[in-house]
């Protein structure tokens, strides 16, 4: 069995690509796979590998300056949920596009997954999802408002726009891990909104640590490796990807007519040339030859 940790950490990294070098080398060393993005703001990212190899990279990324309070959540995989080990260089660790929004300076109330029902369930808090469209259509937590965003760029414009709507409103915000929502509630404090709520460690957290049967998710949760989804006590779900336009798919999903393993799916179905769709058969020609 393997162990998977998604970290991030926000604070001040001046040189990241001093860093890049000998925390891939180290990953290396220690048999890991997963992807760490490093920007002047931080870390984020997920490895997965031996229980010591992880111990091992967080213990290196809490020794840098600044990073002793760097959060991660586990699971376990029981095979390598990614093809291998990537550390890359970003603008960002989590792509805002929004110069002033400092999550060092200030975010919202962190609320632990034990708190979470009471606070959502509440007349006066309107419940904000901050994922992407395909995340929030396999699952998300009941009456949680969908701004049915592309990227993550998209949230500011869509607040701006739907603002209005969450007048005299507490407004308690969720991601997968919880990095979106330190970037989302800085960018709502500065809008002046005043009560701000996030929840702590993200879905992954409140899954692992809230039984199924006093839950209030719905569905399941996408995760970005191939495990695609996870479910209650962060088990394995039923998704898989469409290798063509990378969105989940559920088993009533590939049974469609639309879905051509390797090659497209009812969501991709129009967004492709046929010259693309050929290239996608053979990369899935190639992959099944190697398998």
């Amino acid at each position: 069995m393997l162990t998977v940790a998604a970290l991030y950490h926000f604070a001040r990294l001046p040189d990241p690509a001093v860093r890049q070098g000998p925390l891939l080398d180290l990953c290396l060393a220690q048999g890991l796979c997963g992807t760490l993005l490093l920007a002047p703001e931080g870390i984020n990212g997920t490895i997965a590998g031996p229980r010591g190899g992880i111990d091992a990279v967080l213990a290196h990324i809490r020794a840098w300056a600044g990073f002793s309070g760097l959060d991660w959540k586990e699971s376990a995989a029981q095979t390598p949920p990614f093809a291998r080990m990537k550390v890359r260089l970003k603008a960002e660790i989590v792509t805002m596009g929004q110069p002033d929004v400092d999550p060092t300076a200030s975010v919202g109330n962190y609320v632990a997954p034990q708190d979470w029902n009471e606070l959502i369930s509440a007349p006066d808090v309107a419940v904000i999802d901050t994922r992407n469209d395909y995340e929030v259509q396999i699952g998300t937590f009941k009456g949680a408002v969908d701004p049915d965003t592309t990227t993550f760029r998209d949230f500011p414009a869509w607040w701006e726009e739907n603002a209005h709507r969450f007048h005299n409103k507490r407004i308690a915000m969720f991601c997968t891990g919880g990095i979106r929502c330190e970037k989302s509630t800085n960018y709502l404090i500065s809008q002046g909104v005043n009560d701000v709520f996030h929840l702590q460690g993200g879905i992954l957290k409140y899954l692992e640590e809230v039984p199924q049967e006093d839950s209030l998710w719905q569905g399941e949760c996408f995760v970005f490796d191939q495990r695609v989804s996870l479910g209650h006590g962060l088990q394995q779900g039923q998704y898989h990807l469409c290798h063509a336009c990378r969105r989940p798919l559920s088993p009533e999903d590939r049974q469609r007519p639309e879905f051509e393993l390797g090659a497209c799916c009812h969501r991709c179905i129009d967004e492709y040339t046929p010259e693309d769709r050929e290239r996608f058969r053979e990369r899935q020609r190639q992959f099944e030859r190697n398998a």
